[in-house]
C-alpha cells in the first residue's frame, strides 16, 4: 500500500462522512418529504464504511472510516451550534423536557419491562456479537474480542432504551426482531 493512497482514501472518507451527516441533518430539519434524504445519508455513510475495507484493508479501513466519519458528524454538528439567551421564569420551566408518561404499574408491565431489560435484551445483545463475531472481515480472535465487547454494550443500551421507553411493546418487538435477526444472520453463515 504507497503513502499517497492513505491520504486520498482519507479525504474522500470525510467527504463521503461530511455529506451523509449533511443529508441527515437536512432530513430531520424537514417538515415533509424527509426520506429521500434519509435514504441517501444513511446510504452515503454506509458506502463509506464499507469500501475502505478494500482500499485500506479489512482491518485498518473499517476502523479509520469510522473514526473519520464520527469526526465529520461531529464538524457538521458543531457547524450549526447557535448561543442562545437563557430564558427566564415560566418559559424556561416550559421548555424543559417532559416527564416519562404516569402510568399505574401493573403486574404484567414490570414483569415484561423486567425480562425486556434482562434476559431478551441480552439474547438480542448475544445475537448482535455473535453475528458481528461470524460475519464481519478479519482474523478469527478480532472478531471474537470486538463480539464479545459489543455484547454487553448493546445489553447496557437495551437496557436503558426498553427502561426509559413508554411504548413496551416497540420495545419487545424491536428486541425479539434484533435476536431473531442476529441469531438468524449467524446460522446462514454456518450454512454456507
Amino acid at each position: 500500500m504507497t503513502g499517497a493512497v492513505v491520504p486520498g482514501a482519507m479525504a474522500v472518507i470525510l467527504g463521503g462522512g461530511v455529506a451523509g451527516a449533511w443529508m441527515l441533518r437536512r432530513a430531520w430539519s424537514l417538515k415533509a418529504g424527509k426520506a429521500p434524504w434519509r435514504w441517501a445519508g444513511l446510504s452515503l455513510l454506509s458506502l463509506s464504511i464499507l469500501w475502505p475495507a478494500w482500499v485500506l484493508g479489512e482491518a485498518r479501513g473499517p476502523f479509520t472510516a469510522l473514526t473519520l466519519l464520527s469526526v465529520a458528524a461531529f464538524a457538521v454538528i458543531a457547524s450549526g451550534y447557535t448561543l442562545r439567551p437563557a430564558k427566564a421564569g415560566r418559559a424556561a420551566r416550559e421548555g424543559l423536557a417532559p416527564e416519562p408518561a404516569e402510568r399505574a404499574p401493573s403486574a404484567w408491565r414490570t414483569t415484561l419491562r423486567w425480562s425486556l431489560a434482562g434476559p431478551i435484551g441480552m439474547v438480542a445483545a448475544m445475537g448482535l456479537g455473535i453475528s458481528y463475531a461470524v460475519w464481519a472481515p478479519g482474523e478469527m480472535q478480532t472478531r471474537l474480542l470486538i463480539g464479545g465487547l459489543i455484547v454487553p454494550l448493546a445489553w447496557g443500551g437495551a437496557m436503558a432504551w426498553t427502561l426509559a421507553d413508554s411504548r413496551i411493546l416497540r420495545a419487545t418487538a424491536v428486541l425479539v426482531g434484533t435476536a431473531i435477526v442476529g441469531f438468524g444472520a449467524a446460522m446462514l453463515k454456518g450454512f454456507t
